[in-house]
């Protein structure tokens, strides 16, 4: 999967990147990354690419050409068609393990970040095919989502993981909370490790597994249910 972001600050996104899985996905070829500065494709000689807003009100828009134009420089230079265009926006639907599953087709995505007060609505009307939030908060710019975003997604590529019991045990794949874990020592300050986790009779962890997965749901995110 080739993943192409747009953004003021490729750096933060980069650099989010480029340690652990990420690194090593890419290493290993399952995915390719592509940062583009926005600030390249800015308008006129001090490549301006904010403004104020129209009907007045606080801080500064991103104006629409240079995403346009940025967008035809991606799709022209790596032979796009098509695909799907995201917004990392607070506006956008909320990032859930179901909605990463639903691009696990594509062969490319092209991730745009926001920021200040907003994008010229005729960007997300007439460019973006997707707005994606990754809560219900504010931060200064979409480049961490978007790095967000990715690690979320590549994690469901094949490959990537290296595993395959690693995704499908993990928190949130099935709308289950993962159940609880232990390891070394079997025994710390009177706490103990659960017997069933020591007996080797793997029928009977896994059924331990899955009980204290539903009670860990109800409990901590019932809103899963």
């Amino acid at each position: 999967m080739n993943f192409y972001t747009l953004s003021l600050f490729p750096n933060l996104i980069n650099d989010s990147l480029k340690e652990g899985i990420i690194k090593n996905a890419i290493k290993n070829k399952h995915i390719k990354l592509y940062n583009y500065d926005l600030r390249e494709f800015g308008v006129g000689k001090h490549k301006q690419l904010d403004d104020t807003s129209y009907g007045g009100g606080p801080g500064m828009i991103l104006k629409p050409e240079p995403i346009f134009e940025a967008v035809q420089h991606i799709k022209h230079s790596n032979n796009i068609t098509n695909c799907p265009i995201i917004l990392m926006s607070p506006q956008g639907k909320v990032l859930k393990q179901s909605i990463a599953k639903n691009f696990i087709t594509e062969t490319d995505l092209i991730i745009i970040s926001g920021r200040y007060e907003g994008v010229d609505q005729r960007v997300i009307s007439n460019l973006i095919t997707h707005e994606i939030s990754i809560g219900d908060y504010i931060l200064s710019g979409g480049e961490l989502p978007t790095a967000i975003f990715i690690e979320v997604l590549s994690r469901t590529i094949p490959g990537v993981l290296g595993n395959k019991e690693s995704l499908s045990d993990e928190s949130l794949n099935n709308n289950k909370i993962k159940y609880p874990v232990y390891t070394k020592p079997k025994s710390f300050k009177g706490m103990d490790v659960p017997e069933v986790l020591l007996s080797g009779n793997h029928e009977q962890i896994s059924k331990w597994r899955l009980k204290n997965s539903d009670i860990n749901t109800k409990i901590k995110r019932p809103d899963l249910i």
